[in-house]
């Protein structure tokens, strides 16, 4: 039989739906044996069993004596077992006393699947025997085809498993992290507020909260963090930091405390390497405009001045989140008059490369902060959000990219 056409027929058999492993395989071999040009009186499909160090007959086709079910052989007492994945195929002589009494004398053999250790000794996880009148080359060259697309079938088969739990992981994944951000806009007082994260991924490690302690109208929490690691982990710390800031406000405690429990907590959870960094602002109802706010190693938010049109930036109160335990965080103040805006961001947004290396950097985002100031929070963001995607457009790196905008409106 044509080898190309032998090995396309074993693909096409492996693209049915099967429930196991085995399945495919018995499939393939029932149909291989009904081929008058591929003289087989007989096969016998033996599977691996690590526990018991032992192939066990798994099924037998064909015109042969009967052999017990789920007879085994011991793989240190069967030396073709051993030797298949060096060689790949094998003509031997049966040495098996009770399988010389069904009527096998001389087989051929060859092994399926991706090999696995046991015990210091490689083996393939499938082994197909067939019987025949006589053994020629060509069927030496029929087996090599057969474990060959066998294989490919098997090892696509766990690819495609993979890929597939990988998918509904990755959409829990987003889920979950969908579910600890807010929506976007809030209205607070005289304070309106935007907030928007883009992932670098299908999930990320920026995130941002609005919070509010149960029946506490008076103050809102607005926070922005950035987890060091990438993907699933840091989307993990992301919802870790969510969760516990959540439960902390709750409690109604001061800011520097409630972030130095938190530095604790994450301390104790991750390793140093998997820190967050993270500001917090707490706006009130206050005419005076104060905003009291934590800064643990984020990146400064930015403040517009709506009178002289003058920035002002909020710098570290506390190191990073995580690393060190012992770690104090002190909170300060600062006051939004009307008109003004505050803009906290991630690193994705001032790193953002272009193709040339040059960073987007705290002064373009400046002037598109003075560009647009008459803008909402929304618009503000968006028009933000577009210029660096157009700027980093064509560069290798990427990372997420979170802003929230405040306004003070009145």
């Amino acid at each position: 039989m044509d080898q190309h056409k032998l090995y396309r027929t074993i693909q096409m058999l492996g693209e049915a739906e099967f429930r196991t492993e085995e399945q495919l395989i018995s499939h393939v071999l029932e149909h291989i044996l009904q081929n008058e040009q591929i003289h087989i009186r007989g096969a016998r499909l033996w599977r691996l069993e690590i526990s018991t160090g032992t192939y066990r007959l798994v099924r037998q086709y064909g015109e042969m004596d009967s052999i017990d079910k789920n007879f085994r052989i011991r793989v240190l007492e069967y030396p073709l077992f051993l030797h298949l994945p060096r060689k790949g195929t094998i003509v031997g002589k049966e040495t098996n006393a009770y399988l010389l009494k069904r009527g096998i004398k001389i087989f051929s053999a060859t092994g399926v699947g991706e090999i696995v250790q046991w015990k210091g000794h490689a083996l393939y996880p499938y082994v197909i025997a067939i019987t025949s009148a006589f053994v020629r080359r060509e069927m030496m060259y029929t087996l090599n085809i057969i474990s060959t697309a066998l294989t490919s079938v098997l090892r696509n088969r766990r690819v495609e498993s993979k890929a597939r739990l990988l998918e509904q992981d990755l959409d829990k994944a987003r889920q979950i992290q969908a579910s600890i951000l807010p929506e976007h806009e809030m209205k607070f007082h005289f304070y309106d507020v935007y907030g928007i994260s883009l992932p670098d991924r299908i999930v990320g490690g920026d995130f941002f909260d609005y919070l509010q302690a149960s029946g506490d109208k008076q103050r809102l929490g607005v926070v922005i963090g950035d987890a060091a690691s990438k993907g699933i982990p840091a989307a993990a710390q992301a919802l870790y930091a969510s969760g516990a800031l959540r439960m902390g406000v709750e409690y109604q405690t001061k800011i520097g405390s409630l972030i130095t429990r938190l530095n604790q907590l994450v301390n104790k959870t991750f390793t140093p390497e998997h820190f967050i960094s993270m500001v917090y602002a707490e706006l009130s109802t206050s005419d005076k405009g104060l905003v009291i706010y934590v800064n643990a190693g984020h990146s400064n938010p930015i403040i517009l001045r709506a009178e002289t049109n003058e920035v002002d930036t909020l710098p570290a109160t506390g190191q990073i989140i995580g690393p060190f335990p012992r770690e104090s965080y002190h909170s300060e103040f600062t006051v939004l008059h009307r008109g003004d805006v505050m803009l906290l961001y991630t690193d994705g947004i001032v790193e953002a490369s272009n193709e040339r290396g040059e960073m987007y950097g705290e002064e373009r985002l400046i002037q598109m902060l003075k560009q647009h100031k008459k803008r909402t929070p929304r618009e503000l963001c968006q028009f933000i959000l577009e210029e660096v995607q157009l700027f980093s457009k064509m560069a290798e790196y990427a990372d997420d990219k979170t802003l929230v905008a405040i306004r003070r409106s009145r």
